[in-house]
């Protein structure tokens, strides 16, 4: 979603004109598109993406303070297929679908979970990832399933499934900015389980391998996440979804995923 033309009053005037008339109907271009930008030939035309970018694999800052993760390959490469430069912005997870709706962003990529409470309020595209939740304990732990976690403290990433998965088995939990920082309040005895997405909660233990912790399967139901627009945004929405349908088709969404999982990706 981003923000110069010289070349009089009257163009000026007509691409203003041009603009507003992009933004009324009942989709529209995205906000940092080569027409908001003035339509210029040779012009960057850009989307301006949301993202919480603390969700390894998904997204997270490289050592040079770059955004990286499944989710930055995917969208980047989405864009490119669309003619466009996706330019990342951080955000806290749990403000993203209000930043969405207030058209702050062209869309959201955040390894955020469709569900009917958030589609009320953003337009999703396809699913491109199926995940689930799972349990992580410090080794040694008592707990062994998610029946388990009742009336113990649980720690979870603010605004996630992974709170509202808790939160449906009657427990208040413990909520963080980030899932690091629920897992380091867990190994310090503030918590006794933290709750998320099962890629990510494996992510956090091979790359920290000291750690003692284990992973607790539990029967949590599968999610699949989305691409989140605003909701009249459904032009912008209908070429993600085709440029996700191809790169499903072509091998290449295959590629980004056996990247940072190493294994092909499942069917869905």
């Amino acid at each position: 979603m981003k923000k110069n033309v010289r070349n009089g009053i009257i163009a000026a005037v007509m691409m203003g004109l041009l603009a507003l008339t992009g933004c009324g109907g009942q989709s529209q271009p995205p906000a940092n598109s080569g027409a908001d930008n003035g339509g210029n030939a040779g012009e960057e035309k850009v989307l301006k993406i949301g993202s919480a970018i603390e969700y390894a694999p998904f997204e997270f800052m490289d050592k040079k303070q770059n955004p990286t993760g499944f989710d930055i390959d995917l969208m980047n490469e989405i864009a490119k297929d669309l003619g466009y430069t996706a330019k990342f912005e951080s955000s806290s997870f749990d403000g993203l679908v209000a930043a969405i709706g207030l058209g702050k962003y062209d869309a959201v990529i955040s390894a955020m979970t469709i569900t009917d409470d958030r589609a009320k309020s953003v337009l999703f595209s396809d699913p491109y990832f199926e995940s689930a939740q799972i349990i992580a304990v410090k080794k040694g732990s008592a707990i062994k399933s998610e029946q388990d976690l009742i009336g113990k403290k649980v720690g979870v990433q603010q605004g996630t499934t992974g709170q509202f998965a808790v939160e449906d088995l009657g427990i208040d939990p413990r909520k963080f900015d980030t899932i690091g920082d629920a897992i380091n309040d867990m190994m310090i005895g503030g918590s006794e389980a933290v709750v998320a997405d099962t890629p990510t909660l494996y992510y956090f233990i091979t790359q920290n391998p000291k750690m003692d912790i284990e992973i607790v399967p539990s029967a949590f139901e599968k999610e699949y996440f989305g691409i989140a627009f605003k909701l009249d945004n459904k032009e912008l929405a209908d070429q993600v979804n085709a440029t996700l349908k191809k790169f499903m088709d072509n091998g290449k969404y295959n590629e980004i995923y056996k990247k940072w999982f190493n294994e092909d990706a499942p069917k869905f």
